[in-house]
């Protein structure tokens, strides 16, 4: 990102290659203060080869800079608050839903090839990751997915839309230490109360039940009242992973 910063072309840097990439920006640390300047130049190159959209503009930045930036960096520099941006343009009409789609589907693409490259953990707390019924944004939870793979646990990602009597049934078959939904939107007080009941009689009976996202924390009071835990960000959720891999787990 150092050189990126000083004006290095991403077809250069990739000519480096990953490691001496990763020399020169250890040699340089501390390197916060330039870090955001270079994701926020290069997120506002993203929106703007969207509207008018451009796809090789678009695809050649996106993959260019993925490809010299560690995968968690780029994962939280550029995927997600690409993520969050395009879906606010939509949201304001100023992007149309398939180029938010597009987007989206890019930015799948990008965390599962590098969930691909991780080893399948045999060992390791199970954990079950899933979006809950009616939710098709599954960002979050494939990040969920990518950190607790990062961190050796056994994961079944279930992705968008599960309906909770199957989430039960999958973890009363599989018997995870820990079971993750994401939440990025708040549902209607009375959907909440309803669902997250459903939660508490079916799920929390055979997993330990955690939820995150701005659903989550906007419905914390329903959850807390139905003793489930609210992450309130990624950093909680990283503490809770790493109790867990301290903690003795079944091994099937």
């Amino acid at each position: 990102k150092e050189q990126l910063d000083a004006g290095g072309s991403i077809g250069e840097l990739a000519k480096l290659g990953r490691e001496e990439l990763l020399g020169r920006a250890r040699a340089n640390a501390p390197r916060v203060s330039f870090v955001d300047n270079t994701f926020s130049r290069l997120l506002r190159e993203l929106l703007s080869a969207l509207n008018p959209f451009n796809r090789v503009i678009f695809e050649k930045r996106l993959n260019g800079a993925v490809a010299v930036v560690p995968f968690e960096e780029a994962l939280h520099g550029i995927l997600l608050p690409l993520q969050e941006q395009v879906g606010q343009l939509w949201h304001k009409s100023q992007i149309d839903v398939s180029i938010e789609h597009y987007v989206t589907k890019h930015i799948q693409q990008k965390i599962f090839s590098a969930m691909n490259q991780l080893p399948v953990a045999e060992f390791g707390a199970k954990v079950v990751v899933a979006c809950p019924p009616g939710e098709e944004h599954d960002i979050a939870a494939l990040t969920v997915t990518y950190r607790c793979r990062v961190r050796g646990c056994r994961v079944y990602h279930l992705g968008a839309n599960v309906p909770v009597a199957s989430l039960a049934n999958l973890c009363g078959r599989v018997e995870p230490d820990l079971t993750i939904m994401s939440f990025p939107l708040a549902l209607s007080d009375d959907m909440a109360t309803e669902l997250i009941q459903a939660l508490a009689d079916e799920v929390s009976p055979v997993s330990n039940l955690a939820v995150g996202g701005h659903g989550a924390i906007a419905m914390r009071d329903v959850f807390e009242r139905s003793h489930i835990e609210v992450l309130e960000d990624f950093t909680a959720l990283d503490h809770k992973l790493d109790r867990l891999m301290r903690q003795p787990s079944s091994q099937a």
